[in-house]
């Protein structure tokens, strides 16, 4: 799962562009103006294998190196925690593969992590780890649960066989229900899938897409994450795009897999909150609306991006100088928007949700010093286009929209 970066939304004039800093200045700041930091981001960088279209920060090869992981992401986690103020609501554990980890680590985190939280006085109202299907047994279904862990994600991303060998995924399609069926002996019913459409290779990519929707939804899922496939630079996938062993979908097949989800789903009563994702009432993602909706969260683990008061930075994305440190996290790179930039985004992930923009930050976005003029010059445009629309007072992507949505968003940033 991709770990965005947003901020608050809150103007503060003058402000310009800071391009160093520390976990500990923001530490710092929050103990000055008693930010409330809502979610924790965890990185588990191991998997057995790399997928050729990911481009997180995972690592294959080094098992000997989970033990420390353990150790020192709760060390970390030990530095930051204390000095967060009570209002953590969310844990979300991804990768990497987070089940990959030996059941004992495992299990050491999880309750490593609850400890913490618990003597700090946070209310967790939902934790949840990402899981490959194969990894998940009964014994590791029940520390999930006996840990506190309330939702898992599972990365089904196809039920073709054919489809999965070609994204390098090894796990057995059989075994996402297998693993549910686990995971819900254990105790726990919130369950996600995700799945990718427009995979290169396939004769029939409509009927096969269908196939895969059909699958999803006869396990009953409460939640359905469904992404386009991306080729991202340095990928083993874009590799062999490039040199044209593999073709990508062309845009008019891609949009139509959209549409069949977005009509599929709907039939089958999940809800559109988001894009990409799909709910049954009431169990949307509460820790990625926080990404969307500009909430405060804390990364720990190396590569993770964190998130306070239009303060963003990210672990150092390496193992070694990672596991190295002491206390916090040594950071790759630290970055603080300046109010152009902050309205930007709060457009830009904003309108990826379904309940849209506020029309008060709407305005306010149209009026910063910089961007402004050009933003309000885009909206009208599009909202003369029908690709945006106002729902109450909110802006919201059209239907039509939302096929579009990298080029209407892109135009705002």
């Amino acid at each position: 799962m991709p770990h965005l970066n947003v901020f608050d939304g809150t103007k503060h004039p003058g402000d310009s562009p800071v391009e160093s800093g520390s976990a500990e200045d923001v530490l710092r700041h929050v103990g000055r103006v008693g930010a409330v930091v809502q979610g924790i981001y965890v990185h588990v960088p191991f998997c057995i294998h790399r997928c050729h279209y990911c481009d997180f920060f995972t690592i294959a090869g080094r098992d000997e190196y989970r033990g420390r992981y353990v150790d020192r992401v709760l060390s970390e986690a030990a530095a930051a925690v204390p000095r967060l103020r009570q209002g953590i609501e969310t844990i979300f554990i991804g990768g990497g593969t987070p089940t990959h980890l030996p059941p004992r680590d495992l299990s050491r985190l999880l309750l490593g992590l609850r400890t913490l939280l618990a003597a700090g006085g946070h209310s967790l109202k939902e934790w949840t780890i990402e899981a490959n299907p194969d990894t998940i047994t009964p014994q590791l279904a029940a520390i999930l649960a006996e840990s506190g862990v309330t939702r898992v994600s599972l990365g089904a991303q196809s039920f073709d066989l054919d489809s999965l060998r070609v994204l390098q995924r090894h796990h057995q399609p059989s075994n996402v229900g297998r693993a549910m069926e686990f995971l819900r002996d254990a105790g726990i019913e919130d369950l996600s899938l995700d799945l990718i459409f427009g995979i290169p290779g396939q004769a029939a990519p409509l009927d096969i897409w269908d196939g895969d929707l059909d699958a999803a939804i006869a396990l009953s899922p409460t939640h359905l994450s469904c992404y386009g496939l991306t080729y991202e630079a340095g990928t083993p996938l874009r590799r062999r795009l490039d040199v044209g062993d593999i073709t990508s979908v062309c845009e008019d097949i891609e949009a139509r897999l959209y549409e069949q989800a977005m009509d599929r789903l709907a039939a089958a009563g999940f809800e559109q909150y988001e894009i990409s994702n799909w709910a049954r009432p009431g169990c949307q993602c509460r820790h990625n609306l926080g990404y969307w909706r500009n909430a405060n969260w804390w990364p720990l683990g190396p590569s993770g991006s964190g998130h306070v008061d239009a303060r963003r930075w990210r672990n150092v994305p390496r193992l070694g100088p990672w596991l190295e440190g002491k206390g916090l996290s040594p950071i790759d790179s630290f970055e603080q928007l300046d109010l152009d930039g902050r309205f930007g985004e709060i457009l830009m992930l904003g309108l990826r949700l379904n309940e849209g923009v506020p029309s008060k930050q709407v305005e306010e976005a149209v009026l910063t010093p910089d961007r402004g003029p050009s933003r309000k010059d885009a909206i009208d445009r599009h909202l003369a286009a029908g690709l945006l629309v106002w729902q109450a007072d909110r802006l919201i992507l059209s239907s039509r929209g939302r096929l579009l949505a990298d080029t209407v968003i892109g135009d705002l940033l």
